[in-house]
This record gives C-alpha cells, structure tokens and sequence, in this order.
C-alpha cells in the first residue's frame, strides 16, 4: 500500500524530478507531486510523494527530514488526510444562512 509525505520547506526552484530523485535512494516512489498556486503557477515550498512501501515511508521520514536540499532544509512528515471544503466559490452554508441565493 503506498504511503503519502509531506515534504515542506522547500527552495522555489526544487523540482518535481529532483524530489523523485532523493526520495528513490531511499525506496520505489509511486508519484511526485509539487504544489503550484493556482494563479500564478508559482512553487508554494512544499510537495507531496508517495512512497510505494510504509516501511520506505516512514526510512525517508528518519532520512531525510533535516536533510538540504537546494540551501533549504526539508521537513519529511506523513501527510495528513485533506479535509473536505464546504465553503466552494462562496456557496457554503454561511451564504445560506445571510439569505443569499445563487
């Protein structure tokens, strides 16, 4: 079963590739994801990637967390499960409640 990181702290020119490349020193990497605003298609600092094994997951947390990369030290964690959004484009409950209708 494959395991999803967090990985933060990233340098803004940290790519995609070179993530794939540290991570599979360490163990199979299923997928390399580095999240982009969505206006400006800028790098935030912090991807997500999937390891294909826990085990390889949790020896790149014990690896790789602390480690530099790009003159930035990196954050290795297991990711958090993504909540759900209510509140899309303004059509949340708060917008019901005020009496508004779209």
């Amino acid at each position: 079963m494959t395991k999803k990181l967090y990985v933060g702290n990233l340098s803004y020119t940290t790519t995609e590739a070179k993530l794939m490349e540290l991570f599979g020193t360490v163990g199979q990497v299923t997928s390399v994801k580095v999240i982009t605003d969505r206006d400006t298609g800028r790098p935030k600092g912090f991807a997500f990637v999937e390891m294909a094994e826990d085990s390889a997951a949790q020896q790149a947390i014990a690896q790789l967390s602390g480690k530099e990369l790009d003159g930035r030290t990196i954050n290795v964690a297991e990711a958090r499960p993504q909540e759900p959004r209510d509140n899309r484009f303004g059509r949340g409950r708060d917008t019901e409640r005020r009496g508004r209708r779209y």
